[in-house]
């Protein structure tokens, strides 16, 4: 047989030169590239022989097939599909047909990171070239039905060679041999069938077709990968056992999943989706460091592991798969992320994610205050984080109110129960619902009958800000700005009580000037003598504390003190006030006053220790 001599064109070259010498550090994935291409070369034979009624082709057992020979140190990847002829080697092989090839070329050759290596190395369809991370030499038979086989082999140093072969068999096979095994340069030992099989199992284990290898020498070789990509089954096929243990696979959690979620769209840009819910959160929830994201593959090859860009961060809990039929095996996370595609499937992953919980509120109450309960606070991230979801998340959302201890209830079903002439969700936040419950803020509206949420997810303190109302209701803090609660009849009390009090007023607010911004009476007391409350739009002082915990300097905000007219410590002050020209005692008890306002609210005292002895004078001389 003729042999002819052959050159790579340069950029191949080049690239010959830099796989050879790689700093990437996962050589594993030479494998799953060999065996993508097999598989590929399956599916194009099946499709072609539909196709064309002429094509003389053997489809009767369409597989793909591993060998090692250990003493040779040879791995052989085979398969009886398409096969190429002699000119789909050439230009496939021998030449890279890609623009901008000279550009990825230089950057490649630039970085030093290994990571980026391996990203940019992702960004080219150049699979076939890998084997040379892990080959000394790489010799490919082929052959096509309508062809002549074909001999190509390489040391990739700049030439390959090439010559007919008559009476090669159908498909093609890719031998390599291999280098020596080298921890140092992470490279294993690929005449390992444990270490091969393993591989399989990671990248190509939902491959359609067969995968067959001998595990031990001598033995009849066996089918070594499942086969069941449970996402591509009809669902009717699949049993929830099925599931649960699929679930497991992927997410490496012994329990059953809450909801099992299915996916596929069809039309200019399919992919299908197997995702999950789990009944438990993960320890590492609110963790930084933690690893989120669903698997992806390609067309049943896997591509990675966490891939953050299918699923948002407030949606990290979720597990599963995503297979797509229209992305290149080799993408990277840098391309995904500016992918248009993969920002399509994202959206519509979320909304069903979305919906998902909301069919559960109905359908399965109890799952759906499992879910709430174990990744409600994560959920409520997204209100800051994906406004345009913000609706659907604020649909799906449960909160602790004073209409019930012991059930939480929706948005929804708090509107429903709205008093005729209410126009706010009246809601308060806290550390606890306890605080919450026995702070004086809530008096004056548990007495006239209206409900308030009760927030005590550190989260709370910033998306009620950021998000306007709920159908058309707005949110209203009952410890920031003034609460509309009084009738027609009791304003125009109010009023003049403010008048009478015109004085008393001036005077506290210049006596505390240091510690407060106004001193007013208040409308949403009943029984305390006093409260702290925010302007409109100041800062609460839980997320001035969460700023500040984050090392931001912020400039202290000053609070308004509100008093209740009718509590006979305030009267009994305001009647001193009017009596007595030496008010050095009753600034002590206007202090005392202020104190006990932001020790009933759960607050930090300016100065405990100064509160304490004011107090014990004060005490001493009422005995």
């Amino acid at each position: 047989m003729k042999v002819e001599t052959l050159e790579f064109q340069s950029e191949a070259r080049q690239l010959l030169q830099l796989m050879i010498h790689s700093i990437y550090s996962n050589k594993d994935t030479f494998l799953r590239e060999l065996v993508s291409n097999a598989s590929d070369a399956l599916d194009k034979l099946r499709l072609e022989t539909f196709r064309d009624k002429d094509l003389v082709a053997d489809t009767s057992d369409l597989h793909i097939a591993i060998e090692v020979d250990r003493d040779r140190r040879t791995l052989t990847v085979r398969d009886n599909g398409i096969g190429m002829t002699r000119d789909d080697v050439v230009s496939l092989i021998g030449t890279i047909a890609k623009s901008g090839t000279a550009e990825f070329l230089q950057k490649l050759a630039e970085t030093k990171d290994a990571a980026a290596s391996q990203d940019l190395i992702g960004q080219f369809g150049i699979g076939f070239y890998s084997t040379f991370m892990v080959a000394d030499k790489v010799t490919l038979v082929t052959r096509h039905p309508r062809a002549e086989g074909v001999r190509w082999e390489s040391t990739g140093e700049g030439t390959y060679t090439i010559e007919d072969v008559p009476d090669a068999p159908q498909g093609t096979a890719v031998t390599l041999h291999l280098k020596p095994a080298d921890e140092e340069d992470r490279l294993a030992d690929y005449t390992s069938t444990a270490k091969i099989t393993e591989i399989v199992k990671r990248y190509a284990d939902f491959i359609t077709w067969p995968i067959r290898m001998a595990t031990e020498d001598g033995a009849e070789p066996t089918v070594i990968n499942s086969r069941k990509a449970l996402w591509a089954r009809p669902s009717s096929e699949v049993t929830e056992d099925e599931y649960a243990e699929f679930y497991r696979h992927v997410s490496h959690d012994w329990n059953k999943p809450l909801e099992t979620i299915r996916m596929q769209a069809e039309g200019t840009f399919e992919y299908q989706a197997l995702l999950f819910i789990p009944a438990q959160a993960p320890l590492d929830l609110f963790m930084r460091e933690r690893k989120r994201g669903v698997q992806l593959y390609v067309k049943r090859v896997f591509i990675m592991d966490d891939c953050e860009e299918l699923m948002p961060e407030y949606l990290r809990f979720v597990k599963g798969v995503v297979d797509a039929q229209d992305l290149s095996l080799n993408v990277s996370r840098e391309i995904l992320q500016q992918d248009r595609q993969i920002q399509l499937m994202r959206k519509r992953l979320v909304k069903k994610v979305l919906s998902t919980v909301k069919s559960l509120m109905t359908d399965k109450p109890e799952s759906y205050a499992t879910f709430w309960r174990e990744f409600g606070a994560a959920v409520k991230e997204g209100l800051l984080s994906d406004p345009e979801n913000r609706d659907a998340i604020l649909a799906i959302a449960s909160f602790d109110s004073t209409d019930d201890a012991e059930r939480q209830t929706t948005l929804a079903q708090y509107v429903e129960r709205m008093k005729e002439d209410q126009q706010d969700i009246y809601y308060m936040t806290g550390d606890s619902r306890a605080k919450v419950e026995h702070s004086p803020h809530l008096e004056a509206l548990r007495a006239k009958g209206f409900e308030v949420l009760i927030l005590t997810d550190p989260i709370d303190e910033m998306w009620v800000d950021a998000v306007s109302g709920f159908e058309g209701k707005q949110f209203r803090s009952v410890a920031k700005g003034q609460v509309d609660l009084e009738s027609e009849e009791e304003k125009a009390e109010a009023e003049d009580r403010r008048k009478d009090f015109a004085d008393f007023l001036a005077w506290m607010t210049t006596t505390l000037a240091e510690r407060v911004k106004e001193v007013r009476l208040s409308t949403r007391l009943t029984t305390s003598p006093a409260c702290v409350v925010g302007d409109a739009h100041d800062l609460t002082p839980t997320l001035e504390k969460m700023y500040r915990a984050m090392g931001q300097e912020l400039p202290p905000v000053k609070r308004i003190l509100e008093l209740n007219p009718n509590h006979p410590l305030v009267a009994g002050l305001r009647a001193a006030f009017d009596e007595r020209e030496d008010r050095t005692a009753l600034a002590e008890t206007a202090e005392l006053v202020h104190g006990m306002a932001l020790l009933a609210e759960g607050g930090d005292l300016p100065d405990a220790s100064r509160f304490v002895r004011v107090l014990s004078d004060h005490l001493q001389r009422g005995l």
